[in-house]
This record gives structure tokens, sequence and C-alpha cells, in this order.
């Protein structure tokens, strides 16, 4: 037998409108009551009809979130905090690793009130989405909202927390990927630090990863390591491009941070998991996901169109893996 909201009704004393409303968390309803009504629904098994909430309130309450790629750790933790904003919400998410295309069809059909997505080659075809869209990442060039959350800044800010332990010989372990604006970022902003610092910048302080996994920062710093004039400190960028680093100076018994500091982007709290907790910067995943998910519901409440760009402040996460240059050099 299909339970209603009638029934729940009947059974609390109260009227259907005050089921729906306890039964959409409404602050109209005293907690107490609304106790009283979800208990009832959760004995009596109730299953609310969603098709019939939509027809009303024209929306579906499901968020989807397009996410091409699921082996990196830095993109898996911030889905996870934008799934829990998404559920503080009252709403639901949709997860789709097809591409983007394949994605907003799918979409389509299930309705969705509105798209989180995760770009990583400046697809154009978001730019003419007519469901309401929110990205992250790098906010110039395009027509579409965007939490920029300042690459540039962010390395800058690495570059110079070095300086000021001393340290001048630094290298870049990271991707050098021309169609990928977020690391096209970091490097520019490694470059920009180090030219107003007057640090050097050669073929001896720049490696290129050319992708973004663990195994490709671990072969690159196996490059770095080849060199005599080896550096005193490695900026990585990203988490598990810096894993990779990582492992490859313990393996060459290198001593973090004692033979060789380690700084590395990508603010989630995973990097004190690693073998050395790294110090890390970047803006705090937290307020990236908080962003993405509070600047989305807006856009669906509102209905603005018009692009809405928003760049977040990096904070430096101190930990373990950078010294002083005097101290690391002993």
């Amino acid at each position: 037998m299909n339970i209603t909201i009638k029934d729940i009704a009947q059974m609390a004393g109260v009227s259907y409108s005050t089921v729906s409303k306890a039964l959409n968390d409404s602050p109209l309803v005293k907690q107490e009551t609304k106790n009283k009504i979800m208990k009832i629904a959760k004995e009596l098994g109730y299953e609310p009809n969603f098709a019939a909430q939509q027809l009303v309130s024209k929306q579906s309450k499901v968020i989807g979130l397009i996410w091409p790629t699921l082996e990196r750790v830095a993109p898996s933790t911030l889905v996870t905090k934008i799934n829990e904003e998404i559920r503080t919400n009252s709403y639901s998410m949709i997860l789709s690793i097809n591409t983007i295309e394949e994605s907003f069809e799918m979409f389509k059909r299930f309705q969705v009130d509105g798209v989180v997505v995760f770009d990583e080659q400046n697809h154009s075809i978001l730019d003419t989405i007519t469901i309401p869209l929110v990205t992250y990442g790098v906010g110039r060039n395009h027509n579409h909202s965007v939490i920029d959350v300042n690459y540039q800044k962010a390395m800058e800010m690495a570059v110079e927390y070095l300086y000021n332990l001393g340290h001048r010989n630094i290298a870049y372990v990271g991707d050098f990927s021309p169609i990928d604006d977020r690391q096209s970022e970091k490097f520019l902003g490694i470059k920009k630090a180090m030219n107003d610092f007057n640090l050097s910048i050669t073929n001896h302080n720049f490696f290129n990863t050319a992708g973004l996994g663990w195994y490709d920062g671990y072969v690159a710093t196996k490059r770095l390591l080849m060199n005599s004039n080896k550096p005193s400190a490695i900026i990585g960028s990203s988490y598990d491009i810096s894993a990779g680093v990582v492992r490859a100076l313990r393996e060459a018994n290198l001593i973090i941070p004692k033979d060789i500091s380690v700084i590395s982007y990508d603010n989630i709290p995973q990097m004190a998991n690693l073998e050395i907790p790294l110090t890390s910067v970047g803006v705090p995943v937290e307020e990236i996901a908080s962003n993405m998910v509070s600047t989305l519901l807006s856009r669906i409440k509102t209905k603005e169109t018009m692009p809405y760009i928003k760049q977040l402040t990096p904070k430096i996460h101190e930990r373990i893996s950078c010294a002083q240059a005097g101290i690391a050099r002993g």
C-alpha cells in the first residue's frame, strides 16, 4: 500500500500542508512537530513522490556533477565535499563520469536543476548550455560561472614562502600542459614569482611531469635527482604529483626537510597522511566546495544567466616538510 501525506497527517493530527512543510524541512514548522512527523513517516515507510513534487515546485532538487576522471585524490576530495554541501541544502547529486556532452544529455533527461562541471580541457560547449552550471579553476575567458581558485597567487605564495626560509635554488615539478588552464596558471605563477625574487629559471629546476598522476611526479623527480646541482627545495603542482616526489626522494635516501624541503599545491587534509606530512598551498577544499554549491543554488533560485566569476584567496597550511635553507643543507 502506498503511504501518502494524508495518512501521515491523520496519524500526526496536523494538516496536509504542515506535513508537507515538515518533510521539506521548512523553518515554519516547530522542531518538535517536525520530529514527530518524520518519525511517523519513517515508521509507515513513506516514500516521497518526486515526480509529483517536481510538477508542483518546477524543480527536481537534483544537481548533476560531471567528472570525467576518477584517479586523482584532490578532485575526489572536492567531489565528496561538494556532495556534503548539496545534501546540507536538501538536494541530491547524480555523478557522471561520461564525457561532458554525454553527461549533459543524460542530465536533461533527469531534468536536474543545475550542474557542477569539472572541466580540464576548456570545452567551449559549456558557454552554450542553458542549464545553470558552475565550474572551478581559472575564471578568465569563460562565458559561464567559475569559482576561480587563483592558481597563480598560490604558486607565488609557495615561492615566497620558500624564499623567506632562505631557499634560492628552487625546483618546480608539474605538468606543463598548454591545453589545461589550471596547469598553465600554476606554471605562470611559479615563473612570475621566481623572476620577482631574481631566482634562476633553467631546465635544471623546471621538470615537466607530462601527466597528473603520482607516477608522473615520481619519474620527473628521478630525472631531477640525476643533476649534480640539486635544489634545496621542490614545489609540487598537486597532491598526486607531490606523492611521487616524496617517494622518489625517500628512495634516494634523502630526508625531508633536512636534505630537501617540499611544498605542494592542493590544500586538502590528505596532505597530512603522506609519508611525510606536506606543507601545502591553495584554497581549502571545503571553501571551494561551499562557494561552488552556494553559487549554483543561487543561480537556480534567481534564474540569473549572466556569468559569475568569484576569485578565492589561497592559504598556506604548514606541516613538517619545509625547513630553513641553512638547516636543510646542514
